[in-house]
C-alpha cells in the first residue's frame, strides 16, 4: 500500500537525500534550486511510501485544478532510485491519482525527464501514463551530443571553430553574470521577441547554491565577454542552459569555438552535451535555423515530452 504525503518544510532534509541518490534525479530537484522561485508557484510536491520507507518523489505545484510536474522546471516527473520497478510504478500512479482526486485536482501535467538525464533505465512512468490513458499534448525536440560516440561536424561548423582559433580568443570559467544576462535579454529580445526566465542576480544566487552544477564559460579578449555559455551541469548529462554571442562574437566565431571547446575538452567524460530544444508552439513549429546549428556539432534528436493525463 503506497501513502502518499505532501511536501512540508521538515522533509528537505529527507527529499535532497533521496534526490541525491535517485537514479533520476538531478540537482534541479533539490530544494534548494526549486524554492529560488517559490513566490511564483503553489508548491504541491508529493512523497510516496511503501511501508513507510520513502520510494518515490513529485516536484509539482499547482495552478488552479492542474497539478504541474513543476512549472518551474525544464522537466520533472516521478523521481525514483534503483528499487523501483514497473509493477511498484503502477502502484503510485495508482496511489497519486487517488490523492489528486480526493483533493480535487481534475488533470495531471507530466513534464517527463528525457532518457538522457536517467543514471539507470527509468522510464516506468511513461508505461504507468499509457496505462492510465494520458495523452501526449507537447513534444520539444532537443539536440544532444553523444560523446562517446558523436556524430560527424558539420562543414560550417568547422569552418567557424577555424574562425574562431584564428580570431586568438580566449575561453575561460566566468562570474560575470551581469555581462552575460544582458547579453542574453538583448539576444531573446531583438532576434525572438522573448525574455530570459532567470535575471542575473538569480544567475548568482544559483551558481552560489549549486557551484558545481551551475557554471559560466566566456570567450573574449581580455575582460571582453563576446559569447558565453550557461552549463548546467548533472552526472551524465553537460546542458547548455543559455548559449550567447554579441555581433562581434559572431563575427569571430567566438560561440562555435568555445561550444566545441566545451563538448571535446571541458566534457568529454559526461555522456551527453544538451543543447536544449529548438521548438516552438509545444513542439509544433521546429526552428530549422536554430537546430541546423545545434546539429552541426553532431548532435542529434533528444524528446522532451509532456503529457496530460484528465482524471
Amino acid at each position: 500500500m503506497i501513502r502518499v504525503v505532501q511536501y512540508q518544510t521538515e522533509h528537505q532534509s529527507l527529499w535532497d537525500e533521496f534526490v541525491a541518490r535517485a537514479k533520476n534525479g538531478v540537482f534541479l530537484f533539490q530544494r534548494g534550486y526549486m524554492e529560488y522561485h517559490s513566490d511564483r508557484f503553489h508548491d504541491h510536491s508529493l512523497l510516496f511510501l511503501a511501508d513507510e520507507k520513502l520510494v518515490a518523489l513529485l516536484p509539482a505545484n499547482v495552478m488552479g485544478d492542474t497539478l504541474i510536474s513543476h512549472g518551474g522546471l525544464t522537466f520533472g516527473g516521478i523521481v525514483s532510485d534503483e528499487r523501483m520497478k514497473t509493477p511498484l510504478m503502477l502502484e503510485v500512479f495508482d496511489a497519486l491519482r487517488a490523492h489528486l482526486q480526493t483533493g480535487n485536482i481534475k488533470k495531471l501535467t507530466y513534464k517527463a525527464a528525457p532518457h538522457i538525464y536517467h543514471d539507470l533505465p527509468a522510464e516506468e512512468d511513461l508505461y504507468a501514463l499509457f496505462r492510465h490513458r494520458a495523452q501526449l499534448v507537447a513534444r520539444g525536440a532537443s539536440s544532444a551530443v553523444h560523446l562517446s560516440c558523436r556524430a560527424p561536424v558539420g562543414r560550417d561548423r568547422k569552418w567557424r571553430i577555424k574562425l574562431g582559433q584564428k580570431s586568438g580568443l580566449e575561453i575561460r570559467r566566468s562570474e560575470d553574470y551581469e555581462t552575460f544576462a544582458a547579453m542574453v535579454a538583448h539576444v531573446l529580445s531583438t532576434r525572438h521577441g522573448l525574455k530570459p526566465v532567470h535575471s542575473a542576480a538569480e544567475l548568482r544566487l544559483l551558481a552560489g547554491r549549486f557551484p558545481e552544477n551551475i557554471k559560466l564559460f566566456a570567450a573574449g579578449r581580455g575582460e571582453q565577454m563576446l559569447a558565453g555559455v550557461l552549463v548546467y551541469e548533472s552526472k551524465c548529462v553537460a546542458h547548455a542552459q543559455y548559449i550567447s554571442s554579441t555581433d562581434e562574437g559572431r563575427e569571430t566565431g567566438a560561440p562555435d569555438l568555445l561550444l566545441d571547446y566545451l563538448i571535446s575538452e571541458q566534457y568529454p567524460a559526461k555522456r551527453y552535451f544538451d543543447f536544449g530544444i529548438s521548438t516552438e508552439q509545444d513542439g509544433r513549429h521546429l526552428n530549422k535555423g536554430l537546430i541546423d546549428n545545434k546539429e552541426g556539432f553532431g548532435a542529434r534528436a533528444v524528446l522532451y515530452d509532456v503529457y496530460e493525463l484528465t482524471l
